[in-house]
């Protein structure tokens, strides 16, 4: 679909973040992790209003552009006209985290088959991986409430997530919370890839567990060398392989 270029329309700060999201987006669907047009990625727009970008409801992943994202504030009210609408769940879930946490600028929710799955296992992210140890150094869970339509979730939501950057979000998927778009895509990635060699592992023989002691030093470990999970080192490589392929995200 085709919609007026919001370049020139909006600062330069937002026309890169809308850039960098739309390109979020893109890199989701081709990783297969959309529901059709059922999750969500939103980023903050710079600046003190805590506006925010979100996915026009009704599109696909990779239909998604910087002009087409949807910007609202706080309340979910179209700052910029846009035919489609936000989808209220998806809303009251990103609004929640936006308000409570200043330090994130970007939050992706996805529900894939993998985060779903072990979603709903008792024992929740288990210390079995390398990727688990990263998530596991900043990981919570929310327990399911039902499709996320009340307000009055929100409370119970931002208590749970915390200060933290994972988030399970019980028998529903997965949520990662970060500073930069960069730092959340490559964060849902090691998400992602933690639960798929969860469930791969569980189908085989007997776990071996990652040491306690090595677990809690990884958090440490991860601030001091990368400052996170270093996104920014991977992400202009990620943009030259979607450029390849799918380019038409940053009209």
């Amino acid at each position: 679909m085709d919609f007026p270029s919001l370049k020139g329309v909006v600062s330069a700060e937002e026309w890169q973040t809308r850039v960098d999201l739309a390109a979020c987006y893109r890199l989701v669907a081709l990783h297969g992790w959309s529901d059709l047009v059922f999750t969500h990625i939103s980023a903050r727009i710079p600046g003190p209003e805590h506006h925010f970008l979100i996915n026009p409801y009704g599109l696909m992943f990779d239909e998604i552009t910087a002009s087409s994202l949807v910007k609202v504030d706080q309340q979910c009210n179209k700052l910029i006209d846009s035919p489609f609408p936000v989808n209220p769940a998806g809303f009251v879930i990103h609004s929640a985290v936006h308000e409570a946490r200043d330090d994130v600028q970007c939050v992706l929710h996805t529900h894939t088959r993998a985060g779903v799955a072990v979603s709903a296992q008792r024992c929740g992210i288990l210390p079995i991986s390398q990727q688990s140890t990263f998530i596991l150094a900043s990981l919570a869970y929310h327990d399911y409430e039902g499709v996320a339509f009340r307000d009055d979730e929100k409370p119970r939501l931002q208590a749970d997530l915390g200060r933290a950057t994972f988030l399970v979000l019980r028998n529903h998927g997965l949520l990662v919370a970060q500073k930069s778009i960069p730092d959340t895509f490559l964060a849902m990635y090691t998400f992602e890839s933690a639960c798929q060699i969860q469930l791969a592992a569980q189908a085989g023989g007997e776990l071996v567990q990652v040491d306690p002691r090595i677990v809690k030093g990884v958090g440490e470990a991860m601030r001091v060398q990368t400052g996170g999970l270093g996104g920014a080192f991977a992400w202009p490589a990620l943009i030259r392989k979607l450029d390849k392929i799918d380019p038409g995200y940053a009209t």
